[in-house]
């Protein structure tokens, strides 16, 4: 243990003047340390919250099929308005809210019994959801459900940054992290659509709650602490105990007030979005990106079973598409890394480090061709002359296009605003599932007035006018860089 006097004053606050010691690492190859953990230990810790994440997020999108039997049993209609969606928009809000305050807590407090908690909460929180007795309670308690699953899901890129160091150590886990985050609220429906098949809407919720209880006793085991801050405080603590020595972890003596702490939460990612335009127009296009795969659960359903006559849970699976493009966008992801890690051999700004615009080649490509022709094939294949087969290729193209544009904006923005990332990135995630609760709710009057073919259009024109964001990043990346206050404490040290 490595005690250096660095501070003189007592860090509760009291008048005394005491000497007080400070703990840190055992030199750069202290085992506790975790960017020191053996790569097995850091890749099962990732792959477990990634897994947690990959089921965690079905939650959200499972219900969408069952849009018919609740609206049946509960008095619901969707003739004029979809009222059914309400209980996707609650969960939505519930994962763009808490985080905002959940998150600032479990930085703080620990990452290891903040994750297990949230999770046992999210658990406790699908048992209401399958024997809701009205709509109501549905609707509620599908908030508290989303705010827990925003906490899990969104955690894990601090987990990853906590136990892999640099760039290239980090590249992999993230794509593997952004795969299981998207691939898990796309194949909700496909999985709502095979319990229905057999039984009713209330055993999507009842597997559920089988199946993430059974799993809990394992993530307890495996999901350890990666804070570094906290696992120095828990020494210092244990030495306090032990010695009676006045010894404290620098984090301790630099704690913030916990109101302060949720203020500044608040506050920043809020001013960052506003006053930087990099920021504002690349939450747009990931919110847009992510907010297709729920605008997806709504048209597909009107568009496959008017066109083919499916039943509702027949719908679900066209959904199978969107995940093939989305791992084909993972594999794609792998060679993004090679070029952007190669692109630190020509960086004239900050030699030996990769350019950040470099994270954003192949998200071109991937809007450009991707999300934006892929929404155009999928509006003018949707005709019934034409086979089932025609859109759901068009759908695949979208979900190479969401993968490679939600990957680009959340690396980019990790590695251009760095010290504030965490700010930046809250800031996106908000947008997105603010995108994913509101959005699809114009999607059922949209298809119904402008018919499937130019609705699927007006979304692909939305498409094409964001996927020039990271075009002009790529041209001017290195000046917008030098002109942002938060930047370019970045670009130049």
């Amino acid at each position: 243990m490595s005690a250096n006097k660095l501070h003189e004053g007592c860090p509760l606050g009291s008048d005394d003047a005491v000497q007080t010691d400070t703990v840190d690492w055992d030199g750069p190859n202290d085992p506790e340390n975790p960017f020191n953990w053996p790569k097995s230990k850091k890749w099962l810790l990732t792959l477990t919250a990634a897994f947690v994440t990959l089921i965690v997020c079905v939650n959200g999108t499972s219900i969408t099929v069952a849009a018919e039997e609740i609206n049946q049993q509960f008095g619901v209609s969707d003739e004029y308005f979809p009222h059914s969606y309400w209980v996707v928009t609650s969960w939505n809000l519930g994962a763009a809210l808490v985080p905002l305050m959940g998150l600032p807590l479990m930085e703080d407090l620990g990452v290891r019994y903040g994750y297990l908690i949230s999770y046992a909460l999210f658990v406790i929180s699908v048992i209401p959801q399958a024997v809701a007795q009205d709509y109501a309670t549905l609707i509620v308690v599908r908030f508290f459900a989303g705010g827990c699953v925003g906490l899990l899901s969104n955690v894990i890129g601090g987990i990853i940054s906590d136990v892999w160091e640099g760039e290239e150590g980090r590249s992999l886990p993230m794509s593997v992290y952004i795969w299981t985050y998207l691939v898990g609220t796309t194949i909700g429906p496909v999985i709502g659509a095979s319990v229905l098949q057999r039984l009713n809407w209330r055993w999507i919720f009842y597997i559920q709650l089988i199946f993430y209880g059974v799993f809990f006793p394992v993530f307890y085991l495996l999901i350890r602490e990666t804070r570094g801050p906290v696992i120095l405080k828990r020494r210092a603590q244990q030495i306090r105990r032990k010695l009676g020595s006045n010894v404290y972890a620098q984090s301790e003596i630099n704690a913030s007030a916990l109101l302060q702490i949720l203020k500044e939460a608040i506050a920043r990612p809020t001013n960052m979005f506003f006053t930087e335009w990099v920021l504002f127009f690349f939450t747009l296009w990931s919110a847009f990106a992510f907010g297709t795969i729920f605008i997806f659960t709504q048209s597909i359903g009107q568009v496959f079973a008017s066109l083919y006559s499916w039943p509702a849970y027949s719908t679900g699976y066209v959904q199978v598409a969107v995940v093939v493009g989305e791992t084909l966008g993972c594999l794609a992801s792998f060679y993004q890394d090679h070029l952007y890690l190669q692109s630190a051999s020509r960086n004239v700004e900050n030699p030996g480090r990769p350019i950040p615009e470099a994270r954003l080649y192949l998200s071109v490509p991937g809007s450009f061709l991707g999300i934006t022709a892929g929404l155009f094939v999928y509006a003018w294949t949707s005709h019934p002359s034409v086979p089932w087969i025609a859109p759901a290729i068009g759908l695949g193209m979208v979900g190479f296009g969401i993968m490679t544009v939600v990957t680009a904006v959340t690396t980019y923005i990790t590695d251009a605003y760095s010290k504030y990332a965490a700010s930046a990135l809250a800031a996106i995630a908000f947008g997105e599932n603010l995108f994913a609760a509101f959005l699809p709710l114009a999607a059922q009057s949209m298809y119904r007035k402008l018919g499937f073919g130019w609705a699927s259009s007006l979304l692909g024109f939305l498409a094409l006018a964001l996927s020039f964001a990271p075009v002009v990043l790529l041209i001017w990346g290195g000046e917008a860089r030098r002109r942002s206050p938060f930047m370019s404490q970045v670009s130049h040290t």
